[in-house]
C-alpha cells in the first residue's frame, strides 16, 4: 500500500469513526429537543458549512484543471462539466435526493427515541444490503448467490437484534429503524443515478438544507421548540451537523480519491461498530450476547455485500479453480 492509499484508508476510517459517535450524540440531543426539530437545526447547519466548503472544492477543481499540461484532456474535462452540470438536473436530484434523506434522517431520529445507539447503527447499516436487492427488483439485475446469502444473514440478524427471546414483535423503534434503512436504499439509488450529471458536493449542500427545511416546517407545528432546549441540545447538534454532516462527507471525498472503492465501502461500513463502541463508551449502553451476535451477523452480511462483486470477478476469472 502507497502513502497516497494508506492516507485515504485512514481518512476513510476517521469518517467511519465520526459517523458512528454520530449516533450518541442524535440520541442525547433529543434530552432536549424534539426529533425534528434536533434534525432540522442540524441538518440546516451541515447545509451552511457545506457551502464554503463546496466553493473551496470546486475552485480546487477549476485550478487543477487549468494546471493541467494536457490541452485536449483539459477541454475534455471542461466539456465533461458542462454536460454533467445541468442547472435543471442539479435542481431535481436536491429535491428528489433531499426529500429522501429527510424521510430517512427523520425516521432514524424518531427510532433512536426507543432503541440505543449502537442497535441503531447496525439496523442502519441494512441499506448496504438492500441496495443491491432493490436494484434487482427495479432493474431485474440478479445480484447473485453472495448477495442472497448476505440477505438471508441480514434477516436472521435483524431478527437477534429487534426481537426478544421467544418473541416475534418488533419494537417500535426498530420498525422505524427499518424504515430509514428501506428510504436510505432509495436515497442512494437516486444518487447513483444522478451522480454522473451533477456536482457532487451541490448535491450534499442542497440535501442537507433541504432535509433541514422540511424538518423544521414539521417541527414548528408539532414540537415545542426552546432556546433552553437548543442550548442545552448545542454540542450533539455541532458535533451531528459539522463533524457528521460536513466533516463526514469531505472526509469521504478526499479519501475515496486514493483507496480503491470495495475497501473504501469496508471502512465505512465500520460506522456501525464505532456506534456500538461509543454507545458502550459515553452512555453506558449495553448489548445482550444475543444482540451481539446479532450485530456480529449484521456486519457479516455487509462485508457480503461489499466483497461480491471482487469474489464474481474472482470467479470469471476462474481463480478459483484448482
Amino acid at each position: 500500500m502507497n502513502k497516497k492509499s494508506l492516507r485515504g484508508s485512514l481518512l476513510l476510517l476517521l469518517g467511519s469513526v465520526v459517523w458512528g459517535a454520530a449516533f450518541v450524540a442524535q440520541r442525547v440531543g433529543m434530552d432536549h429537543l424534539g426529533p425534528f426539530s434536533f434534525n432540522g437545526i442540524r441538518m440546516l447547519l451541515a447545509g451552511v458549512v457545506m457551502i464554503p466548503v463546496t466553493a473551496l472544492i470546486e475552485r480546487k477543481n477549476a485550478l487543477r484543471n487549468r494546471q493541467s499540461d494536457s490541452t485536449a484532456e483539459l477541454m475534455d474535462r471542461r466539456e465533461d462539466e458542462t454536460q454533467r452540470v445541468d442547472p435543471k438536473d442539479q435542481r431535481r436530484a436536491g429535491l428528489l435526493c433531499g426529500f429522501m434523506l429527510f424521510a430517512a434522517s427523520s425516521l432514524q431520529q424518531m427510532g433512536l427515541v426507543t432503541t440505543t445507539a449502537g442497535k441503531a447503527g447496525f439496523i442502519t447499516a441494512l441499506y448496504v444490503v438492500l441496495v443491491p436487492v432493490a436494484a434487482w427488483l427495479l432493474f431485474k439485475k440478479n445480484p447473485g448467490r453472495i448477495i442472497w446469502l448476505g440477505v438471508a444473514l441480514a434477516v436472521f440478524a435483524l431478527y437477534l437484534l429487534c426481537m426478544p427471546a421467544g418473541g416475534f414483535s418488533l419494537q417500535s423503534g426498530d420498525l422505524l429503524l427499518l424504515g430509514c434503512a428501506a428510504c436510505y436504499t432509495v436515497q442512494i439509488l437516486c444518487v447513483d443515478y444522478y451522480a454522473p450529471k451533477v456536482s457532487g458536493v451541490r448535491l450534499a449542500r442542497d440535501e442537507f438544507l433541504i432535509t433541514g427545511v422540511l424538518s423544521m416546517l414539521i417541527a414548528v407545528f408539532t414540537e415545542t421548540i426552546t432556546w433552553e432546549g437548543i442550548r442545552e441540545a448545542l454540542i450533539p447538534i455541532l458535533y451531528s451537523g459539522i463533524m457528521s454532516g460536513a466533516a463526514g462527507f469531505t472526509l469521504q471525498i478526499i479519501g475515496q480519491r486514493y483507496t480503491d472503492p470495495t475497501i473504501a465501502s469496508l471502512l465505512m461500513c465500520l460506522e456501525s461498530v464505532f456506534a456500538v463502541l461509543t454507545g458502550a463508551i459515553v452512555l453506558g449502553e449495553k448489548m445482550t450476547v444475543r444482540e451481539t451476535a446479532g450485530c456480529i451477523l449484521m456486519f457479516s452480511a455487509v462485508i457480503l455485500a461489499q466483497l461480491s462483486p471482487v469474489i464474481s470477478s474472482l470467479r470469471r476469472d476462474g481463480r478459483f479453480r484448482r
